[in-house]
C-alpha cells in the first residue's frame, strides 16, 4: 500500500485558512430548512437556527461565511429582512425557482449564525437592483456605533452594539445575473458604491469587487486598470477581486444542467475531475493580469464561488 508522509517541520508556506471559507445562498434548502427552521420548530434550534447544522459546521471550523448570494444578492433588499418577522414583507426569489420567501432569515439572523459558528461574516451587497444609499445604510446599520438613524433602527430591532464585519462584496456576478453589465460600466459603479460603503470606528471593511466568470480575462484586465487603484489619492480602490468557476457536465437549452449528483458513470466522473483541474490555469492567468497592474499584490484574488453543479433533484425548484 502506498503511503504519503507529511513533514510539517520542513513546510515553507502557510495555507490561508480562508481558502476553506463557505458560501450560503437562498437557493433550494440552503437557508430555509437548512440553517433556518424558526424558533417554533420541533427541530432543535437556537433562536431559530438548527443546532445539528451548527454542530456539524463547527467541527470543520468554517472560517468565513458569505451571504445572501450569489445571484440572490442583487435582488435582495436588506431592510425587508429586519424588524419583527411577522411584519416583514415577502419576496419572490426570481433566480431560484420563483419561490416566495418570508424574509425571516435576515441580517440579525445571519450575524447570529456567524456568532454561533465562530466565523467571520461576509455580506454581499446589492448593486444590480439596489441603490448606493441602500448599500451605504446597510454597512452603517451593521457597523456604526454612534448616533444615527441606522443605529437607532438597529437598537430598536434588539441589537445595541454594532457587529464587526470585515468582508463586504460590492455586487455579485454583475456580468450576468447581477445586471448583465460590461466591465467598463461595472468598474465605474464599483468605484461609486465602494466609496459609500464606509469604515466606521475601528471596523475596517475588506471590499471585494465582482470578478470574472471562468476565463473572462478581459473582465479582470478592465477591473484592474479602471478600479484596481486610486491613482489620484493613492492606495487601492478594492481589497479583493472575485473569481467564480463551476464544473458541470453540460448545460441544456433551457438553462438547466445535465447529470445527477449521485448517479453518474465513470466517464462523467472523469469529465468533472478534468474540468476541476482548469482552476489551476484560471488562477495562474488571472493572477498574471492582476500582477501586471498590482505588482505589490495589494489586491487579493478571492475565489468565493467554486465547485460542481449538477441537475437538481426531481421535484425541487432551483435550476
Amino acid at each position: 500500500m502506498n503511503e504519503i508522509t507529511l513533514d510539517l517541520k520542513t513546510a515553507k508556506t502557510t495555507i490561508d485558512r480562508n481558502i476553506y471559507g463557505h458560501f450560503s445562498e437562498h437557493l433550494g434548502r440552503c437557508i430555509y430548512e437548512g440553517y433556518w427552521v424558526g424558533e417554533e420548530s420541533p427541530i432543535p434550534n437556537v433562536r431559530g437556527i438548527r443546532q445539528d447544522v451548527v454542530t456539524a459546521l463547527r467541527k470543520i471550523k468554517v472560517p468565513v461565511l458569505r451571504w445572501p448570494g450569489g445571484c440572490f444578492a442583487d435582488e435582495y433588499h436588506w431592510m425587508d429582512g429586519i424588524g419583527p418577522r411577522a411584519q416583514r414583507p415577502t419576496m419572490i426569489n426570481t433566480h431560484w425557482g420563483g419561490v416566495v420567501e418570508n424574509n425571516h432569515f435576515g441580517t440579525h439572523e445571519f450575524m447570529d449564525l456567524c456568532d454561533q459558528l465562530g466565523c467571520e461574516p461576509y455580506i454581499c451587497g446589492n448593486v444590480g437592483s439596489g441603490t448606493v444609499q441602500e448599500m451605504s445604510q446597510w454597512v452603517e446599520y451593521v457597523t456604526f456605533d454612534g448616533k444615527s438613524p441606522m443605529t437607532d433602527l438597529r437598537k430598536a430591532n434588539g441589537r445595541s452594539d454594532p457587529w464587526q464585519m470585515k468582508y463586504f462584496g460590492v455586487g455579485n456576478e454583475n456580468w450576468g445575473c447581477g445586471g448583465r453589465m460590461r466591465p467598463e460600466y461595472y468598474a465605474d459603479l464599483y468605484r461609486r458604491y465602494g466609496l459609500y460603503a464606509r469604515d466606521y470606528g475601528d471596523n475596517r471593511l475588506y471590499r471585494i469587487a465582482c470578478g470574472a466568470r471562468n476565463d473572462d480575462y478581459h473582465w479582470t484586465e478592465v477591473m484592474m486598470e479602471m478600479a484596481g487603484s486610486d491613482k489620484l489619492l493613492g492606495g487601492p480602490y478594492m481589497d479583493g477581486l472575485a473569481l467564480h468557476y463551476y464544473t458541470s457536465v453540460k448545460r441544456l437549452p433551457d438553462g438547466s444542467r445535465e447529470g445527477s449528483a449521485t448517479d453518474f458513470d465513470e466517464a462523467g466522473w472523469i469529465e468533472i475531475i478534468a474540468k476541476a483541474h482548469v482552476m489551476d490555469e484560471l488562477v495562474r492567468k488571472h493572477g498574471t493580469i492582476m500582477d501586471k497592474y498590482d505588482p505589490e499584490k495589494k489586491v487579493a484574488m478571492i475565489v468565493d464561488e467554486w465547485g460542481t453543479w449538477y441537475a437538481v433533484e426531481p421535484g425541487t425548484h432551483p435550476r
